[in-house]
C-alpha cells in the first residue's frame, strides 16, 4: 500500500502522523518505508535517526523530490507499506504521488483556516483521481481540543461534509504533549505511556487498512 500523507497548508501535523502510524504498521509486522518528499524540511529523517540511535526497531526513511511517480511504483513492489510525507504545499509531489497512491490522508486541524484551504486540495485530488480513480481520501481531524464542551469536531463535521470526495475519518486523533514527545526522542506513541494517544493512532490505522 502507498499512503500519501499531505495537505495544501503546513502545520497540520503531516508528519507526525505519517511516523506514528509507520511505527503502528511496523507493530502489525508490515515492512514500512517513510518517504520524506519536501527536501527543505528534515523532521522524519531526523526522527528515523533518532530512533535507530536510541535503539528503537529500525524504520528506513528517504528523501525525494520531483515527479515521484516511478520511484513509490518502485518502492511499492519492495515494501508492504510507503508512507509519503508531502510537503505542506501544492506541490510537484504531491500531485505525482497522488497518481499511483492508494490512500491520500489529509490531517486537519479544526482552525477556519485548515477549513478554508479545503477547496485547493479538493481541486488537486479532483485532477488526481482523472489519473487514479482508485485513489481513496481520508481527512483525519488532527490536534482536537480535548475539552468535552468544544465544538470543533462537530463544527468541522459539518463543514467537510460538502465535499463528498472526501470521507472524515471516525477517529480524531487530540492535542496531547506525547505527540511532540515521540518526534523528540524517535518512537511513536504506540510504543509510549499514553493509552489515549496509543488508541487514537491504532484506530487511524484500522481505518486505513480497511480501506
Amino acid at each position: 500500500m502507498i499512503l500519501l500523507v499531505g495537505h495544501h497548508k503546513g502545520g497540520v501535523g503531516k508528519s507526525t502522523l505519517a511516523v506514528n502510524i509507520a511505527v503502528e504498521m511496523q507493530r502489525l509486522g508490515k515492512d514500512v518505508i517513510l518517504v520524506e518528499a519536501d527536501p527543505t524540511v528534515h523532521t522524519v529523517t531526523n526522527w528515523a535517526r533518532d530512533r535507530e540511535e536510541n535503539g528503537h526497531r529500525y524504520i528506513q526513511a528517504v528523501q525525494m523530490k520531483g515527479n515521484l511517480r516511478t520511484s513509490l511504483e518502485e518502492l511499492g513492489g519492495k515494501y508492504d507499506v510507503v508512507i509519503v510525507d508531502a510537503p505542506g504545499k501544492d506541490s510537484k509531489e504531491m500531485r505525482t504521488a497522488m497518481t499511483i497512491a492508494d490512500v491520500f490522508l489529509m490531517p486537519f486541524q479544526p482552525s477556519q483556516a485548515d477549513l478554508d484551504s479545503t477547496a485547493g486540495v479538493v481541486e488537486t485530488l479532483s485532477e488526481a483521481l482523472d489519473f487514479n480513480p482508485a485513489l481513496k481520501t481520508l481527512a483525519a481531524m488532527n490536534r482536537a481540543a480535548t475539552n468535552v464542551f468544544s465544538t470543533d469536531i462537530r463544527e468541522s463535521q459539518e463543514y467537510l461534509a460538502d465535499y463528498p470526495e472526501i470521507t472524515l475519518a471516525s477517529t480524531v486523533i487530540h492535542e496531547r504533549k506525547v505527540f511532540k514527545n515521540c518526534l523528540d526522542e524517535g518512537q511513536g506513541v504506540v510504543e509510549m505511556k499514553d493509552s489515549k494517544a496509543k488508541a487514537e493512532v491504532q484506530l487511524l490505522t484500522q481505518e486505513i487498512l480497511t480501506w
